[in-house]
């Protein structure tokens, strides 16, 4: 009897142990037996190098009825996934606008937006407009802006340069340091050294 009481009292001084050493089993196995979960990927930022290229490429862009909105060429194209814009070696642009008036750009080198509405040219830069006929039915010439950088808005007619640039309009000509062309408002600023040669356009019988 003696024998048999200490061996359930000895028991009884170790069954806190045993009872911790089983659960610290069990907590064991739940974990390993746990599905193991990924700790979530940081989205990283773009960084401003390209993602594609294009090589000796033309992309075209139509509106909701189906005409053509613009036309964009170029030697090489790099896209910028930070900004959304293309860099353009040897570009060439025609664009449209809703009236059907054509305008056309070149250059070196440019950087556009992702329609080609807003364009930086650089390098011997050329931004045409055709003559057009307003809302009154005259005839305004055709408008030729060149120089070393040209910032052109092709939707709403807009001209920048904060370089030296040459006007052209029909025959007349007008030279500048900067420039700020708004074709629909019919408004310029030409600030610097500011030149202008105006040819009188004849009148019938004189």
């Amino acid at each position: 009897m003696n024998a048999v009481r200490a061996f359930w009292e000895r028991l009884a001084l170790y069954l806190p142990v045993l009872l911790m050493a089983a659960l610290a089993m069990a907590t064991y196995w739940l974990v390993r037996s746990s599905p193991v979960t990924s700790a979530p990927e940081l989205e990283t930022a773009p960084r401003h190098e390209p993602d594609y290229f294009m090589r000796r490429f033309a992309v075209k862009t139509y509106d909701a009825k189906g005409q053509l909105k613009s036309e964009v060429s170029g030697g090489e194209a790099r896209h910028l996934p930070d900004t959304d814009t293309l860099e353009i070696d040897q570009i060439h642009i025609r664009s449209f606008d809703e009236e059907g008036r054509l305008t056309t750009a070149k250059a070196r080198h440019a950087i556009t937006n992702a329609d080609a509405s807003e364009v930086k040219l650089m390098g011997n830069a050329q931004v045409v407009r055709d003559a057009v006929s307003d809302k009154n039915g005259q005839i305004q010439p055709n408008l030729t802006f060149t120089g070393e950088y040209l910032h052109a808005f092709m939707n709403t007619e807009r001209v920048k340069s904060h370089k030296p640039v040459e006007l052209i309009r029909g025959k007349d000509r007008f030279t500048a340091d900067s420039m700020d062309f708004d074709n629909l408002e019919r408004v310029m600023l030409m600030t610097g050294r500011v030149r202008g040669q105006l040819v009188p356009t004849p009148v019938p019988g004189f």
